[in-house]
């Protein structure tokens, strides 16, 4: 890892649109000046929020601080093997509000984005202790709290894994695994443009802290729902292609759940799997999780910045992937953000 005294900041230039806001020594006395914390991350989660946020309560709990997972949605299937002892609790739990009162830090990870926390939104505001933000995206709002971010990095993981070696946390086979499974992620397991040198290095030492990359593969993408596996099918049919093969684009209503058996979750990533036709640059979902409300997925191999394509609709994200939400019906909804794809592929 790189040494981090050349990637220091002070207090006051935290904000969420620096690409590097990351004072490991700040970060450092927060946690040992602090006893608790509680942990939450974005809805609609995936494997970097919560394997960032659950190897962060090991690595805490390791030096002996108390430490609880809160947040806006329960785990979906597919993830539960990642928190089999169901580690994270939902929003509205019957300690929320004590929890609100006594823990001294609130630590959110892998979103700097408001509208991504969902009731953890009001959670925060009204949080009377510390708050700071873990993140990797180049998007997001003012929270109102301190902010740690490395927009290079490629997952929320690598942040929380660079963290343990500066608190001299050794990491356990748990916490290797939690943080192997936000990294393979969210590079596609390792074929995004993200990759780097080092990500490897990282992967290298994960796997010798305990992690069996197969096994973790097999629970990843092995181990099929057949309602995602039915969903995944209505979305490829639907898929259609513009401008030469370089835009692609589909989308999912809300009755299509229901019809094939499947949950909110089973939607995530599907949009990659629109990217394998050969010629795809630019690649966009639309998926309505409740009626007249469409979640945006944009996915790029080109010049086009998916993080402005998607702040366009008040969204954001990365330059190759990023992601909005937009209100209307189907017609309306696909209008606008085609039209808005179309304009960036052509520029």
């Amino acid at each position: 890892m790189q040494d981090g005294s050349s990637r220091n900041s002070s207090a006051s230039d935290l904000s969420p649109d620096n690409q590097v806001t990351i004072d490991w020594d700040q970060l450092r006395r927060i946690i040992h000046d602090h006893r608790s914390f509680l942990l939450t991350t974005h809805i609609r989660p995936d494997c970097d929020a919560i394997g960032s946020t659950l190897a962060l309560s090991n690595i805490l709990r390791r030096l002996h601080k108390e430490t609880v997972c809160l947040a806006d949605f329960e785990v979906p299937p597919n993830l539960k093997f990642l928190d089999p002892t169901g580690e994270i609790h939902r929003l509205g739990h019957p300690r929320t509000e004590e929890w609100r009162q006594s823990v001294e830090v609130l630590v959110v990870l892998d979103t700097s984005a408001w509208a991504q926390l969902g009731g953890m939104a009001d959670f925060l505001r009204a949080f009377p202790g510390t708050k700071i933000v873990l993140d990797h995206h180049v998007s997001g709002d003012d929270l109102g709290t301190q902010f740690f971010k490395d927009t290079r990095a490629e997952a929320t993981g690598r942040i929380v894994a660079e963290l343990a070696e500066r608190l001299n946390v050794p990491l356990d086979p748990a916490s290797a695994k939690l943080l192997l499974a936000a990294l393979a992620t969210d590079t596609g397991w390792f074929r995004f443009n993200s990759v780097r040198a080092d990500t490897f290095s990282l992967g290298a030492r994960l796997v010798a802290a305990g992690v069996r990359p197969d096994e973790l593969y097999r629970d990843l993408y092995e181990n099929e729902r057949i309602g995602r596996f039915r969903l995944t099918g209505r979305a490829m049919q639907r898929a259609e292609t513009e401008l030469d093969g370089r835009l692609i684009h589909t989308y999912l209503i809300h009755g299509d759940f229901a019809e094939t058996g499947a949950v909110s979750s089973d939607s995530e990533d599907i949009v990659n799997t629109t990217l394998t036709v050969s010629g795809t640059q630019l690649a966009v979902i639309l998926v309505e999780h409740t009626p007249g409300r469409f979640k945006i997925s944009f996915r790029s191999r080109c010049h086009v910045d998916c993080s402005r394509l998607a702040a366009e609709f008040g969204g954001g994200g990365h330059k190759a992937a990023a992601g909005a939400t937009v209100l209307g019906t189907l017609d309306e909804a696909r209008a606008k953000v085609l039209d808005a794809a179309r304009k960036a592929l052509q520029q």
